[in-house]
């Protein structure tokens, strides 16, 4: 058995660098982003697809609580057979497993947890492409976002979760001595003790298209300051957490630890484990990605929990001006195609003045733009090995619903197309579509169309696509915002509008940077300042809400003297 304060020890440079990065907030990853045989070896590769084919067609290999029977709900989006099937988890099990688990965690401290927590992110890693084969095949993401999303990327944000949640819990003092002066008398001595107290039960809700990525954060920052945690998968894409909460489970387990502080809740689709088990009385902290129905169930309904969400949003452009056209164009149709567009930061709503805008190629109109933009998507998804690269496939029914309700407007200036897959013939793949509408067109583009569906915008002037953005991102939530423009005061402007909304903004992508991507220990991804979510992956916000701190005190006799 290798001890909680033993793995402390052994990750103490990893995790000193992660605090120190999460500070200083510049470029920094623990976990190399390329799947190059360079990096990560000649049979990293091979070994890990192996090991994901090894998975197919059996019950995967992971203890649950008070297990009844089975359930199998996952569908490749690329067309092959998954037939994997999970342990059906009883909710009421499951949450007193936890219970019973708490006590040693919490004894174990904050170092020795945060070694933990380690550990079993550096045995992620070194499964990063099994995960990479199971991100894919349950998300329609292409293999190689699939390794980065779903693996560094993931492992990246669950490191900086730990390093948040353990600069927060060490914060106070484990132990102090006190003396209160008296006149005459010896001082008043006490010794007092602070321990970091989980609030509870913690359960993790994830979504169909980034399993791990949405999801590592709130488990890693629960169980660091010292909570059980409940995985609950979307029925979609449970291999992803299946196998994370099997490492989690074998490194507790070697660690001295109840392995029954990490479970999975694996249900079959509409069964209503989450709903039962956010409400538990003992469940007292959600993290939940997904729809902004079911988040605001979550934070009107689950009143006895801290509730941290990242719902949808109207992620919105403003085109006033620039000194790169083409470089806006294809930074814009990147941004538009990344994974079909189903990512919560890709953008919806794009807003340009209806008289055109300025730029280095001249005047544009508002029609001009809209075609150079339908170019610069054509372009980018010509061919269509490179297309399938970006685009993915299609995680489910409901993208490409919305995106065939789109693809039928009298408007469209893009109209999304078929792309087919050599590797993959079955896949359903599919160009962005572009629906040119007027601002007064409000029905529309104030609901979410999650998937590759974007609005072309006709405003009146720049000040009024602000005026707009302000008005829909502080009434429906964003997570992303991106302005263009070569002038200062609208720059300003610009700012002024993302405070007043609530959302982080992007000026001027041109290059290989886009809107929708964010980077650990320095990009802040959501935020609790407009509907679209609760809190920021990741900020100390994010992490105090998951302990509390409790002291226990007693008094120390004086000191003899010397002469006694």
């Amino acid at each position: 058995m290798t001890t909680p304060t033993e793995l402390y020890e052994t990750h103490r440079e990893l995790l000193d660098r992660a605090v120190k990065a999460a500070r200083e907030r510049d470029y920094w990853s623990a976990f190399p982003e390329s799947p190059s045989k360079s990096v990560y070896g000649e049979d990293a590769a091979p070994s890990g697809e192996r090991a994901f084919t090894a998975l197919l067609g059996k019950t995967f290999p992971v203890e649950v609580p008070g297990a009844v029977g089975t359930v199998a709900t996952e569908r490749s989006p690329y067309g092959i057979e998954l037939g994997i099937s999970y342990p059906k988890a009883d909710p009421l099990a499951l949450v007193a497993a936890a219970r019973a688990a708490t006590p040693a965690w919490r004894a174990a401290g904050p170092y020795g947890r945060a070694g933990v927590a380690a550990e079993i992110i550096k045995r992620i890693n070194a499964r990063s492409f099994e995960l990479a084969h199971a991100v894919q095949h349950t998300t329609g993401q292409a293999f190689v976002m699939a390794f980065q999303a779903g693996g560094p990327h993931a492992q990246d944000r669950a490191l900086e979760a730990v390093a948040y949640a353990l600069a927060a819990s060490t914060r106070m003092p484990a132990d102090a001595g006190w003396a209160k002066p008296q006149r005459g008398a010896d001082p008043l001595r006490l010794e007092k003790t602070t321990t970091v107290v989980g609030r509870g039960v913690a359960l993790v809700i994830g979504c169909n298209t980034f399993p791990t990525w949405n999801s590592y954060p709130g488990l890693f920052a629960s169980l660091v300051t010292g909570n059980p945690v409940i995985v609950k998968p979307h029925p979609g894409a449970v291999l992803p957490l299946a196998i994370t909460v099997q490492i989690c489970r074998e490194v507790l387990a070697e660690a001295g630890q109840s392995p029954d502080l990490v479970t999975l809740a694996a249900e079959e689709p509409g069964e209503g484990i989450a709903a039962t088990l956010a409400t538990h009385p003992d469940v007292r902290i959600i993290d939940f990605t997904g729809s902004s129905d079911f988040g605001n169930w979550l934070e009107a309904n689950a009143r006895q929990a801290v509730v941290y969400t990242e719902k949808s949003g109207l992620n919105t452009v403003i085109v006033d001006s620039t000194d790169d056209y083409k470089g806006l164009l294809r930074n814009l149709s990147f941004s538009l195609s990344l994974y079909s567009g189903q990512m919560c930061t890709t953008p919806q709503n794009i807003l340009v003045p209806r008289d055109g805008i300025e730029t280095d190629a001249g005047h544009k109109s508002f029609d001009e733009f809209g075609a150079d933009l339908s170019a610069a998507l054509g372009k980018l998804l010509g061919d269509p090995k490179r297309a399938a690269g970006t685009l993915g496939a299609i995680v489910n029914d409901g993208v490409l619903g919305r995106l065939t309700e789109a693809g039928a407007s009298p408007s469209v200036v893009h109209p999304s197309a078929g792309v087919a897959d050599e590797q993959y013939p079955h896949a359903t793949i599919r160009t962005p579509v572009v629906v040119r509408l007027d601002a007064a067109d409000d029905k529309t583009y104030t609901r979410e169309w999650f998937g590759p569906v974007s609005f072309l915008i006709a405003t009146d002037s720049t000040p009024a696509s602000l005026a707009l953005f302000v008005e829909t991102v502080r009434a429906h939530g964003a997570l992303t915002a991106s302005v263009y423009s070569t002038s200062p005061d609208v720059l300003a402007a610009a700012r002024e509008a993302a405070l007043d909304a609530g959302v982080h903004l992007s000026e001027n992508l041109t290059g290989g940077v886009f809107v929708n991507q964010t980077a650990a220990f320095s990009d802040l991804h959501g935020t609790g300042a407009n509907p679209a979510a609760t809190a920021s992956l990741t900020d100390d916000y994010y992490v105090t809400g998951r302990f509390f701190a409790l002291q226990s005190r007693h008094h120390v006799p004086a000191p003899e003297s010397a002469d006694a």
